[in-house]
């Protein structure tokens, strides 16, 4: 295990205030007080974040370890972006009760790229190191098999996930407890200072401490981030559960995204991506709205929040359709409305006559009775067809 002990020497004090305001939001930052004697030695750091693309875009959950990164720019330090090419096609078991899916290279360098366009909102480029990791671990099979001799199977085999999934009599792939021996490595071939991630990855991080003290390099500390979660306040910020709110959204839907955090996870939204306390003072709404306003002129310029807000209004507040909806052009005369729902919605039409039997279908902004349910062309020409509170569609008769 790595040796997290604090060490002896004692920084200055304005090595030892720099460290606490980089540390002020971390759940854990060691070996305790190492941060500080680093800064203190007053070399610019190198702080290494992995990133494996297995997705091509990032939500707010990843900007929490971007925004510590900045901090770290701001500061005067280097940060080195490495992407996981190589490691990606290995697969993160962090967090997982089963193998991650490979991707093929061609994914991997297209998620890669746009992953760098969209961190580059947060980091500074001119003090960004990027590497890809397949420049060292694309190895030898002899090189390979020297690294695999650096540790021990039970040493990989402490992690977390992997107990668990033991105890579930659940497999785990060699490609697994491969996983955290090539991302420590990483460590090794950057000449990392520092490395930052989620609580999830403390495992990792640390590993990077024991490959580097086994090829006689000085050790990095570690610092891990609260994770962020997701806008229904229960589960992780992630795309594959729906809960995320992505910076590349457009500024509407972002704004809607986050007045939709309850209000229980508002202190830790503020806190983790705005570094501030919620300015409570008019209510929780109001504090959703500002966050709102800060986190879209952030990612879509200062002119992008008021009509954020103004269409949010109109939807949610005043219950008016949207200025620009989509046309949907029908030609049956007379149209049958779990027909036209189901194709305006891309929804069943079982889904559709649910919809219009518990009111949640509406033909500009009036609920639909559940009968008729057969209307004439004209009659639905212009209207607006509206299902649940955020989808519609302008009906123009085609026939």
């Amino acid at each position: 295990m790595s040796n997290v002990t604090q060490e002896a020497s004692q920084p200055s004090e304005e090595a030892a205030r720099q460290a606490a305001a980089l540390t002020a939001t971390a759940v854990e930052a060691l070996p305790e007080g190492r941060l500080a004697q680093q800064i203190d030695a007053g070399a610019p750091l190198r702080i290494k974040l992995g990133i494996d693309p297995t997705a091509p875009d990032i939500h707010l959950g990843h900007t929490v370890v971007l925004n510590k990164l900045r901090e770290f720019q701001e500061d005067g330090h280097k940060v080195v972006l490495i992407i996981g090419d190589y490691t990606a096609r290995v697969g993160d078991p962090s967090g997982r009760s089963d193998q991650r899916p490979m991707l093929d290279p061609e994914a991997i360098d297209a998620n890669a790229e746009t992953f760098m366009e969209q961190a580059f909102k947060i980091l500074d480029r001119d003090r960004t190191e990027v590497r890809y990791n397949s420049e060292w671990l694309k190895m030898q099979s002899d090189q390979l098999f020297a690294l695999m001799a650096r540790s021990t199977v039970a040493r990989l085999l402490e992690r977390d996930d992997f107990q668990k999934r033991m105890a579930a009599s659940q497999p785990i792939s060699m490609l697994e407890l491969m996983y955290p021996l090539l991302q420590g490595y990483d460590s090794v071939e950057i000449d990392a200072d520092v490395e930052v991630g989620g609580t999830d990855q403390k495992f990792n991080l640390l590993f990077g401490r024991d490959m580097q003290a086994a090829f006689g390099k000085p050790q990095q500390s570690i610092m891990t981030l609260p994770i962020l979660p997701g806008i229904d306040g229960v589960k992780k910020m992630s795309k594959s559960t729906g809960n995320y709110i992505g910076v590349t959204d457009p500024p509407e839907e972002m704004f809607g995204k986050v007045m939709r955090v309850p209000d229980a996870n508002l202190e830790e939204y503020w806190q983790l991506l705005l570094s501030e306390d919620p300015p409570m003072e008019e209510g929780p709404n109001e504090a959703k709205r500002e966050l709102a306003r800060r986190l879209v002129a952030r990612f879509h310029g200062e002119e992008a929040p008021a009509a954020a807000e103004e269409h949010f209004n109109r939807l949610f507040v005043r219950h008016e359709a949207p200025e620009d909806v989509e046309d949907l052009e029908f030609g049956e005369d007379p149209a049958h409305m779990p027909a036209l729902v189901a194709t305006a919605f891309n929804v069943s039409r079982s889904e559709a006559r649910r919809s219009i039997a518990q009111g949640g279908v509406k033909l500009d902004g009036e609920t639909l009775p559940p009968e008729p349910l057969d209307y004439t062309a004209n009659e639905l020409d212009g209207r607006v067809l509206q299902l649940g509170k955020r989808r519609f569609r302008r009906l123009v008769n085609g026939s």
